[in-house]
């Protein structure tokens, strides 16, 4: 059944295919452009047809957005807060056979059937992140959706990046509810971790690297472990509490490493962590110049490419910290390298590794090469939205 009240977008001829075999977007250039589209709110909810007006699916229309159209279904109903219901407790299923924990990504996008729409659990906190204006048109019935599925005590909005500004969407970060007290708690491998979710990074926390920390973890029990970019310290703290001997921690926030360092004290973990603040190339300059060796580095930057015109620049980051980081390790020890540049392809991201090891001297063997953890799940017409990459090496 097609819901008949909803305003129809007519795909020009020919350019259906892509969109009947499962793509969830629909492009500006694909669409018959008619002074009554255009005219259109953007967000609005549409019955997308072929050229010969047969219905492909329903969901989200922006006249002036690339990503002109965002699948919801494909029964050409509308978008409700029973649809949204739906969708919020079948990505709850998913987590809750994944995880122990209510910590974990909850909704990622199209991948859950959701388009625009990022939520991060913290156990009885959401932080949600809306970057479609047709999911922004809807907040009001994805709030009651998530106290249905969810009655989080409390929710904060975390809407900004530019993905909002390339749907037209202005940017604001306020709470739904309560604010709890600052900082929170989130438990994961085994540390009780302390977050600023209003001031941290993203949403917070790094869920995307969670398979990935507890893998470095598995490995760390009697090592010396550094962490680069350690912003709360996922990586190090979770290394020191499966038996590291010493953590070295080292990032440029200033109130990034005081939470650590209170998560490290809460723990018991204080005794075998150090904290640098300062810049990452600086500090791996001076900790080679004072001869010191780590049996496994783990180098997780920010993105150095927020665009493909930072690749060439992006690609010279990535050799340069490959390099430093490589000179650290001890023989026989381990190097983690990640990056979440969206616009960074895996094959250039391999390559600088590998550059970046040669210049250093060094010779070894990728172990791993990771991504994501499986609540960033990827929608199989989707794959460029892989955006995390990752390789454990030993060297020699």
């Amino acid at each position: 059944m097609t819901d008949k009240t909803l305003p129809q977008i007519r795909l020009q001829k020919g350019r259906q295919r892509r969109v009947r075999a499962g793509h969830p977007w629909v492009f500006s250039n694909e669409i018959d452009m008619t002074p009554e589209a255009k005219a259109l709110m953007p967000g609005t909810v549409v019955a997308f047809v072929d050229a010969g007006a047969e219905v492909m699916g329903s969901g989200f229309f922006n006249p002036h957005s690339l990503i002109a159209g965002r699948i919801v279904r494909r029964d050409g109903d509308s978008v409700d807060s029973a649809l949204l219901e739906d969708r919020l407790r079948s990505a709850l299923a998913l987590r809750q056979r994944l995880y122990a924990e209510p910590y974990y990504r909850l909704v990622h996008s199209e991948a859950d059937g959701l388009p625009g729409l990022i939520i991060d659990r913290y156990n009885d906190f959401l932080v949600v992140q809306i970057n479609a204006a047709g999911m922004e048109l809807l907040w009001d019935e994805l709030h009651t959706a998530l106290q249905a599925v969810i009655a989080p005590s409390a929710i904060l909005l975390k809407n900004e990046g530019p993905s909002r500004t390339l749907e037209g969407l202005k940017e604001e970060i306020r709470w739904v509810g309560d604010e709890p007290a600052a900082p929170q708690i989130l438990r994961e491998g085994g540390v009780d971790f302390r977050l600023d979710m209003s001031g941290g990074q993203k949403t917070g926390w790094f869920f995307d690297q969670a398979a990935n920390r507890a893998l470095v973890a598995s490995l760390s029990s009697g090592a010396r472990v550094l962490d680069l970019y350690s912003y709360l310290g996922g990586f190090g703290l979770e290394a020191a509490q499966a038996g590291a001997v010493s953590v070295t921690l080292i990032d440029r926030s200033e109130p990034a490493l005081d939470l650590t360092a209170q998560t490290a004290a809460a723990n018991g973990l204080d005794a075998c962590c150090t904290f640098r603040r300062g810049n990452v190339f600086v500090e791996t300059e001076k900790l080679a110049a004072e001869d010191a060796s780590f049996d496994i580095v783990i180098a997780d930057p920010p993105a150095f490419v927020k665009s493909r015109r930072d690749i060439k620049s992006g690609s010279r980051g990535y050799r340069k910290l490959a390099r430093l980081s490589a000179a650290l390790v001890a023989p026989g020890g381990l190097l983690f390298s990640a990056s979440c540049s969206h616009h960074m392809p895996e094959d250039q991201f391999a390559e600088q590794i590998r550059r970046g090891i040669a210049d250093a001297g060094r010779q070894g063997r990728i172990l791993y090469s990771t991504g994501a953890g499986p609540d960033h799940p990827v929608h199989p017409h989707l794959p460029e939205s892989a955006y995390l990459k990752a390789q454990l090496l030993q060297l020699d």
